[in-house]
């Protein structure tokens, strides 16, 4: 198997993070699949932001659930870039996506959209939450689903069995070798994040993970060299 780059919220190490323009610069760079985040607005669009909040990444504050989508456009996300919904980035890049859900809302309005616009082959669905992979993986069958770890130990495994993800994507600062083992005897692709130096790259090498999630484009060229 081809060990996968993926671009954190696009390349959000050189662009403003989760904007067109990010994605399409982790396109252009090669990146084997973009990785994004979702939150519903007040109004239920499926807008593309990391945080529950504005304040870090705009000109504006307060949750993302008390406004409305056009509320949420007219906010500057970093170089003239708006804060864009999910479908709007299905149209812009051609890439493999991987999306992230907050909870198990975003997880049924996500759900609408990959049954209509036949999306199983293109989008894998991540959380941190196991009730959200499940409630996914129930509305939309055959769907491909991955576990995230930060704070994590063993059950990490279990939990991702359990929940019927096929993936986990795991910090790699908590990362082990028996976590590593287990994941492989559950026959579980494993992720690692986030790899933005070449000792990052080496260890999920040496590691051998499946693939790494970077803030920075230069790791697809890299990744190809570094054993």
């Amino acid at each position: 198997m081809n060990f996968l780059t993926i671009g954190h919220r696009g390349v959000m190490g050189v662009e403003p993070e989760n904007t067109l323009r990010s994605f399409v610069a982790a396109q252009h760079a090669g990146l084997d699949v973009i990785e994004l985040d979702l939150h519903l607005s007040k109004d239920g669009a499926l807008v593309v932001m990391h945080d529950a909040d504005v304040d870090r990444t705009t000109d504006g504050c307060g949750p993302i659930a008390e406004k409305t989508l056009a509320e949420l456009r007219a906010l500057d996300a970093g170089r003239g870039e708006r804060i864009p919904v999910f479908e709007e980035v299905l149209d812009a890049v051609r890439s493999p996506l991987q999306a992230e859900i907050k909870d198990v809302a975003a997880a049924r309005a996500l759900a609408q959209v990959l049954t209509g616009r036949d999306l199983l082959g293109r989008v894998e669905v991540s959380s941190f939450h196991d009730e959200a992979i499940a409630e996914i993986a129930r509305l939309v069958p055959g769907v491909r689903t991955a576990l995230i770890g930060s704070r994590y130990d063993t059950d990490i495994v279990r939990r991702a069995v359990d929940a019927g993800a096929a993936t986990v994507c795991l910090n790699i600062r908590r990362l082990t070798l028996e976590i590593v083992e287990q994941a492989r005897e559950a026959n579980l692709r494993i992720i690692g994040w986030v790899v933005n130096t070449q000792d990052h790259l080496r260890l999920v090498r040496a590691l051998g993970l499946d693939g790494a999630t970077t803030d920075y484009p230069d790791i697809k060229r890299t990744g190809r060299f570094t054993a």
